[in-house]
């Protein structure tokens, strides 16, 4: 069971990691691979809205994708958008990234190869990954404007989605951490945690929610 205390912890860490950009017009929608496959259907959803006229889905696998994604989640994507009526002639895959840097850099190849002119990004992730995937995007990409964007729910209904609160915490807690270390390794633009943000995180680390987090 989950204290209130670290359910209250987790909320607040989940409304930190929110960027809440309004999605708006851009040259390319990318759709960061994952677990979860409600990413594919925001891409698809901002695709069909006309904020894009072409997605690129990006990545591998990982520990957490291997059995539920076989060929990888940027097919698994792309199968999943055409099946929610996005054109095929309107999806890129990269298959082969396995980190969030590797999703940029590999992405903008993929559009230089296809002959896509970028000058701004609608960058989909799940929700408590759109500050991660800003501050990346910004250190790599920093000529195009950056638009963080994901399926919009609370933390209770995207623990519900996943069915596995203890993973959704440990998420949260690893996704922050890395907000916190990995600027100074020049993984990511800097971005400030509120102390109370900070100290909700030191007592979910405490309270055992750590699978996810880096030596």
């Amino acid at each position: 069971m989950i204290s209130n205390q670290s359910w209250s912890d987790a909320r607040q860490v989940w409304d930190h990691h929110l960027m809440r950009h309004t999605p708006h017009p851009c040259s390319v929608i990318i759709g960061l691979g994952s677990h979860d496959l409600g990413v594919a259907d925001a891409s698809a959803g901002f695709y069909l809205r006309g904020l894009a006229p072409v997605i690129v889905f990006t990545g591998s696998t990982s520990s957490t994708t291997r059995d539920r994604m076989p060929r990888g989640e940027a097919a698994h994507y792309r199968e999943r958008a055409l099946e929610l009526g996005v054109p095929d002639s309107a999806v890129l895959v990269e298959p082969r990234a396995r980190n969030t840097g590797e999703n940029i850099r590999f992405s903008r190849t993929v559009l230089d190869a296809a002959g896509v002119n970028v000058d701004s990004v609608l960058l989909v992730s799940k929700p408590y990954e759109e500050r991660r995937a800003y501050a990346t995007a910004r250190k790599l990409w920093p000529r195009v404007d950056i638009v963080s964007a994901s399926s919009p729910m609370t933390f209770e209904e995207y623990a519900a989605t996943i069915g596995d609160d203890r993973m959704v915490v440990d998420m949260l807690v690893g996704t922050l951490q890395r907000l916190l270390v990995y600027p100074a390794q020049g993984f990511m633009i800097e971005q400030p945690v509120p102390d109370e943000v900070a100290a909700a995180y030191e007592r979910l680390v405490e309270a055992g929610f750590t699978s996810r987090l880096i030596p």
